[in-house]
């Protein structure tokens, strides 16, 4: 690998975690990796390892063109500018210019699977980032990251909790992964040398119902979990009773109705081809989150 690579997002969780695995398992010197924040205050453990900071802040065009600068290889990290207001977008169209203008050598992005075709209130967001991606004429990689492991934390505390799990996800499949192993596929990618433009589309090894993940909790942690299949509308209304704020309700059904459609069904082995090591597992990840989950 030649160049330096820039992580955008480098103090939030997955961020972090790829420049981890940048350091620790692809071996690329820290004198080779900028880490971007808003604030770069954040990031003074990377700096004391000898890792540059650069304040990125894709609300900022002025730090996009500086941040940006001289940089090889670039990882944008798809921002949590959920407002349902186009900012997520807007922010990401502005880091995909900055980039273009800054001449860098690939350009790298966090999707999500199957952006095109999918119920998913923000798969537009990413679905035109790469549109945008593909229109620079920069060179390209595309991450589409699977549902993390880790997301099953929104239900199942709660559902443990009372015995419930609500969905409406049917009999559609879902292959989680954990966020780690996602981050340890990207790092790869990052540091690996690479030619011409592709699309990874990263899952867990196994697509699971709602109901055999509920079986496998059970077994984990030995505590009676029902899964309550509703529609749509009651778990809409379910979530609204239960004080969830408003202006999120529609993206968390949507993530359950995508999932029933069967449009995130698909499993890879791209992130093992990517990583070259084997995948948490499901259970793996339960056990070990066993005290997590039952609070």
């Amino acid at each position: 690998m030649t160049g330096r690579i820039l992580v955008t997002g480098a103090s939030g969780h997955l961020g972090a975690r790829i420049i981890h695995h940048l350091l620790a398992t692809q071996g690329v010197p820290a004198a080779s990796i900028v880490a971007g924040s808003r604030d770069p205050a954040k990031l003074a453990a990377l700096a004391e390892r000898g890792v540059e900071t650069r304040r990125v802040d894709f609300d900022d065009a002025a730090s996009l063109a500086t941040g940006f600068a001289g940089i090889d290889r670039l990882l944008i990290v798809s921002t949590d500018a959920l407002d349902g207001a186009g900012t997520r977008l807007r922010q990401h169209l502005a880091a995909v210019e900055a980039a273009k203008t800054a001449g860098v050598g690939r350009l790298f992005y966090t999707s999500m699977p199957g952006p095109d075709d999918s119920m998913v209130t923000f798969a537009p967001d990413h679905n035109k980032t790469e549109e945008a991606i593909k229109a620079s004429g920069l060179a390209y990689t595309i991450f589409r990251n699977g549902w993390y492991m880790e997301n099953l934390f929104m239900a199942l505390p709660s559902a443990l909790a009372s015995g419930q799990w609500y969905t409406s996800s049917g009999e559609g499949k879902l292959a989680h992964i954990a966020r780690d192993d996602i981050a340890r596929a990207i790092a790869a990618g990052l540091a690996k040398p690479v030619s011409g433009n592709v699309t990874y589309t990263l899952t867990g090894a196994t697509a699971r119902t709602t109901d055999e993940i509920a079986a496998l909790v059970r077994d984990v942690t030995g505590k009676p979990l029902a899964v309550v299949h509703l529609s749509d509308a009651q778990l809409s209304e379910g979530m609204a009773a239960a004080g969830v704020p408003a202006p999120y309700i529609p993206t968390f059904v949507s993530f359950d109705a995508n999932t029933r459609e069967g449009k995130i069904a698909m499993v890879t082995d791209d992130a093992t081809k990517l990583s070259g090591v084997g995948l948490m597992s499901l259970e793996d990840f339960l056990e070990s989150s066993k005290a997590a989950l039952l609070g």
